[in-house]
């Protein structure tokens, strides 16, 4: 009983904190009051108490697909009533001939990574009998790829020929038996399916902790950039960043440097964010989200990805983005 009176007496001066700020100063001053508490660790650490963090932190996604190459599975988890991920379906899978993370064209491994599904292919769309009733289009190669200089295409989910045999094995691709392709299709959106392999089990139950801490460092830079802070603002990138067409951090460096000296008051929404550990790693996440981005000169709407690293001091440092 204490303890809730406390919490209401807090709220009660907090709330009277922000009219006092708000008939003296303006709604402008309450914003940015609410943009600061929005980059603290405290706000993150209550909203993440009662959150699914089984594959991290997930706004838009309501099914998870895992590839385990190891043991050859492909897994399907969905968010039940509750918004708890549980398994639905557990597939026998096919994968590349090659062991290891794909690299280039050809080299006939499957990749490492968090894919989207682009598109789904069938006979209506004249898919050749050699994959099944079905396929789905990957997003291999994704950002990180090709920050990290990978190459190829046509990484598919796919099934099996329907007038032969083949082989145990693909050319990189995952295929499963055309039972189980019809099945993944009748449970799945594919506009709110992500897909994750890794060489192994996935890494599942993320700390909260660690995605309290980078949720809140997301707002900081967010914060920064809101208000003109280019220092601060650029602390957050890593001196080997390159943006994914190309531009470099010093390019990238003066290039916002002088944005940044037109003191343009903006509005900047995230949306549908999604905090995810990349596979095979232990320091290295994929931040992806809805951006609604408006100044005097320049408007976007549109999705933003970051794939950020984790350095010693538990700050995150922005490696690419598009």
């Amino acid at each position: 009983m204490k303890i809730l009176i406390i919490l209401f007496l807090s709220t009660v001066i907090f709330a009277s904190d922000i009219l006092t700020n708000y008939r003296l100063n303006g709604i402008a001053e309450i914003e940015k009051q609410m943009d600061l508490e929005l980059s603290q660790t405290e706000y993150w650490n209550n909203l993440l108490k009662e959150k699914d963090t089984t594959f991290g932190y997930i706004e838009k996604y309501s099914n998870i697909l895992t590839c385990d190459k190891q043991s050859s599975t492909l897994t399907l988890y969905a968010q039940d009533k509750t918004n708890k991920f549980k398994v639905i379906k557990k597939y026998s899978a096919f994968t590349g001939k090659i062991k290891g993370d794909k690299k280039t064209e050809g080299d006939r491994r499957t990749p490492i990574g968090i894919y989207n599904i682009l598109k789904k292919l069938s006979k209506d769309t004249n898919l050749n009998e050699f994959y099944g009733p079905l396929a789905f289009v990957t997003s291999y190669p994704n950002l990180y790829d090709t920050y990290r200089g990978k190459n190829g295409s046509g990484i598919w989910i796919h099934g099996l020929p329907v007038n032969e045999e083949r082989d145990e094995f693909t050319r990189g691709c995952i295929a499963i038996n055309n039972k189980n392709i019809e099945c993944l299709n009748n449970h799945i959106d594919i506009n709110k399916t992500i897909l994750i392999i890794n060489s192994k089990k996935v890494k599942k139950n993320v700390d909260k902790k660690t995605l309290a801490s980078i949720l809140s460092q997301l707002y900081k830079w967010r914060y920064a950039w809101l208000y003109n802070d280019i220092d601060t603002y650029l602390s957050f990138y890593d001196s080997k960043f390159v943006r994914n067409d190309g531009v470099d951090f010093e390019s990238f460096k003066s290039y916002k440097t002088r944005v940044f000296k037109k003191i343009e008051k903006k509005s900047i929404i995230f949306k549908n964010i999604n905090v995810i550990p990349y596979p095979n790693t232990d320091d290295t996440f994929e931040i992806t989200f809805s951006e609604y981005y408006k100044s005097d000169t320049f408007s976007f709407t549109g999705d933003k990805i970051l794939i950020v690293k984790i350095d010693e001091n538990n700050n995150i440092n922005i490696l690419t983005e598009k």
